[in-house]
């Protein structure tokens, strides 16, 4: 019976795909999770797989911070591994951010192999800096593996929630009618850059004859002014995978879990990548996604600039005109994310971990 370790938290980014590669293992295995109070694992891990928490910080900052945050990143690894020792863990698997690094510094301490996945093209500086210290270094995009020399990673894709890979129906509060369906969605947390950008354009293409899901997150201010029977706006949904699934196009930030989401459904999409991701990766993922023709690249910017429009009407314009399919730019980018998507990549990080821990 193997017993593992799983260091994630903080983001769905994070989050999402550590359980899914948990869901993926055989029904035997013991899983323990590693991650930081107060964050997001708290409410998304299973009850059914102990929670231990560690107070992990950054490995940024100058001076007496940078101080500070290296004490911090010491008490944490030895809690973890005091944790491997106790459970006996035979293997540790993290999805990066700052808990993967007391989890990879504590495995090498105890001599446990470490599984460290990396989603973004740019890799994240933990996986820079400790990649080189774990049995097998997993990324999402071939882009990410140019990045790092020494660790001989392997190509997984990223992966997704199972509710993804499975056929879903079009949520029953989405506005009827025949119409596109286009669906605005700025991750988990919404994107006020985002909502600027499009909320201008919403009454044209509603008058000509779209419908619009607008996903805006809970932290907008400028949610609730538009009223349209074809228009539906919300803070989040939990049916996300019909959304996408159905949608003629999406708009979206390029979280490397939203591109994989974006990917296994198909979806048409335009990327607006959040200019301050940290080392720009949401730049580099939209950069991948576009290299296969899956999508369209959209930088923000103010409400009054037309390239988002210019890039919205280029794409439903020809189907609202009623197009020859064999020339729609949405099927060719429906292609594309076809070409980018890897719908068992959990299946592929699971045999890693099988493998180690043989």
């Amino acid at each position: 019976m193997s017993r593992l370790l799983i260091a994630a938290s903080g983001t769905g980014g994070h989050l999402f795909p550590a359980l899914a590669v948990a869901r993926a293992l055989p029904a035997a295995w013991q899983i323990q999770w590693l991650g930081v109070p107060n964050r997001l694992e708290t409410e998304l891990v299973p009850a059914d797989i102990p929670l231990h928490t560690v107070n992990a910080g950054g490995l940024q900052g100058r001076g007496l911070e940078k101080l500070l945050n290296l004490l911090r990143l010491l008490g944490a690894s030895w809690s973890v591994r005091q944790l491997i020792r106790r459970e006996g863990i035979r293997v540790v698997f993290s999805t990066g951010g700052y808990i993967a690094a007391p989890a990879i510094l504590a495995a090498r301490w105890c001599g446990v192999p470490v599984v460290l996945h990396e989603s973004n093209g740019v890799p994240g500086r933990v996986t820079r800096l400790l990649g080189k210290l774990c049995s097998r270094v997993a990324v999402g995009l071939p882009q990410a593996a140019e990045r790092l020399p020494g660790c001989q990673p392997r190509v997984t894709g990223t992966p997704v929630r199972r509710e993804f890979l499975e056929p879903a129906p079009l949520p029953a509060w989405v506005p009827a009618g025949s119409g596109p369906l286009l669906v605005v969605m700025g991750g988990s947390q919404g994107a006020v850059g985002l909502n600027r950008m499009v909320r201008p354009l919403l009454p044209q293409l509603l008058a000509a004859g779209c419908r619009v899901v607008h996903l805006s997150g809970s932290n907008d201010p400028d949610s609730g002014q538009l009223q349209h029977p074809a228009y539906a706006e919300r803070p989040f949904s939990n049916e996300v995978p019909g959304l996408l699934q159905h949608a003629d196009l999406v708009i979206s930030r390029a979280g490397a879990g939203s591109l994989s989401e974006l990917a296994v459904c198909g979806s048409p999409t335009i990327l607006v990548p959040f200019p301050q991701a940290a080392d720009k990766h949401q730049d580099a993922n939209a950069g991948a996604a576009a290299a296969l023709g899956a999508a369209v690249i959209v930088w923000q910017h103010p409400p009054e600039h037309p390239a988002l429009e210019q890039a919205i009407w280029r794409l439903l314009g020809p189907r609202l005109r009623g197009c020859d399919p064999a020339v729609d730019p949405l099927l060719q980018l429906r292609a594309g994310m076809e070409r980018l998507a890897v719908r068992d990549a959990d299946q592929l990080l699971a045999g890693v971990l099988l493998e180690l821990s043989a």
